[in-house]
C-alpha cells in the first residue's frame, strides 16, 4: 500500500454546504481510504487547502484563485430571514427595493458580495451569521443570506423569503493545483457524477477534465462485441439450398424406418 492510499483523504467544507452524498459515494468506491471532514469558516476558507489542512474543499466563491484549481458547482438563491409575524412573511418573494425601510444586518462573515447593502444599517455588525439570525429573532433587523445558511440556523419563530435581485453565493470545489493527486481526481469525478467504470482523466490546472486516452473504448462499444454484418453479406440462395437438403434428409429417415 502506498503512502497516498494509507493516509486519510481530507475534505473541508464551509457552513451550509452538505457533502454527505459525495462522502457516501467515496466510501463505496474507496473503502480502504478513510475520508476526514474538516469544517472551516467562510472568512478564511481557502487557507485550508493552501496550508495543507485539506486535500480538497467545498467553498463559497468568489475567492483568490492564485495557485488554486476551482470548479463552480452551483449557485444558491438568497433569502431574507424575518420573524413569522413580519409583513414580508405574507408574500412569496421580495426585491432589494422592498427592504429599503428595514434594518438590514450585515454579519462579519457575510458571504454575499454586496455593492451597496440595502435598507438601513444596524448599530453594529454581528460577528457571525448565526448571531445575526438571533438578532432577527429579537426583532433587531432582518438578514439577507444564502438559503442554505437560513436552513442551517433555522428557528421555529423565523421564516424566510427569496430576494429575487440580491447577490447570490456560488459554491465551488477547490484544491491546490500543485497537489492534484489521484485521490483528488477521484473526488472531482464523484462530484461531477462520473460512474466508477467511466474513464478518469487527470484534471488540468484550470479544473477542466482532460480528454480520455486514445486507447480507451469508444462510447457505446461493448467488450467482446463483433462487427455487425451488412445486408450485402447475406446469401439467400445458399440458405434456401441448406433448407432443401434438410427436408430431403427428413424423408430419407422416414423411408428407412
Amino acid at each position: 500500500m502506498n503512502d497516498e492510499s494509507a493516509a486519510a483523504f481530507r475534505l473541508s467544507y464551509v457552513p451550509g454546504v452538505t457533502p454527505a452524498k459525495w462522502v457516501r459515494v467515496w466510501k463505496e468506491r474507496r473503502p480502504g481510504v478513510p475520508i476526514e471532514l474538516v469544517p472551516v469558516d467562510s472568512t478564511s476558507a481557502a487557507e485550508c487547502v493552501r496550508d495543507g489542512r485539506a486535500d480538497i474543499a467545498l467553498l463559497r466563491l468568489p475567492l483568490e484563485r492564485d495557485g488554486l484549481s476551482v470548479i463552480t458547482l452551483y449557485t444558491e438563491a438568497s433569502v431574507v430571514v424575518v420573524p413569522k409575524e413580519h409583513a414580508i412573511a405574507v408574500v412569496d418573494e421580495v426585491s432589494v427595493a422592498d427592504l429599503a425601510d428595514e434594518t438590514v444586518l450585515h454579519p462579519l462573515d457575510d458571504v454575499l458580495d454586496w455593492v451597496s447593502l440595502p435598507g438601513e444599517g444596524a448599530f453594529e455588525r454581528p460577528a457571525t451569521t448565526e448571531d445575526a439570525i438571533s438578532h432577527v429573532a429579537s426583532e433587531v433587523g432582518v438578514l439577507v443570506t444564502p438559503q442554505s445558511l437560513a436552513r442551517l440556523h433555522h428557528r421555529k419563530d423565523l421564516t424566510y423569503r427569496p430576494v429575487i435581485d440580491a447577490p447570490q453565493s456560488q459554491v465551488g470545489l477547490v484544491w491546490l493545483t500543485d497537489r492534484t493527486t489521484d485521490h483528488v481526481d477521484e473526488f472531482v469525478g464523484i462530484v461531477r457524477g462520473r460512474t466508477a467504470n467511466s474513464s478518469r482523466g487527470r484534471q488540468d490546472h484550470t479544473g477542466t477534465e482532460a480528454s480520455p486516452s486514445s486507447t480507451g473504448k469508444r462510447r457505446g462499444e461493448r467488450q467482446g462485441s463483433q462487427p455487425k454484418k451488412v445486408v450485402g453479406d447475406k446469401k439467400p440462395k445458399s440458405r434456401r439450398a441448406t433448407t432443401s437438403r434438410g427436408k430431403h434428409s427428413g424423408r430419407s429417415r422416414r423411408g428407412r424406418s
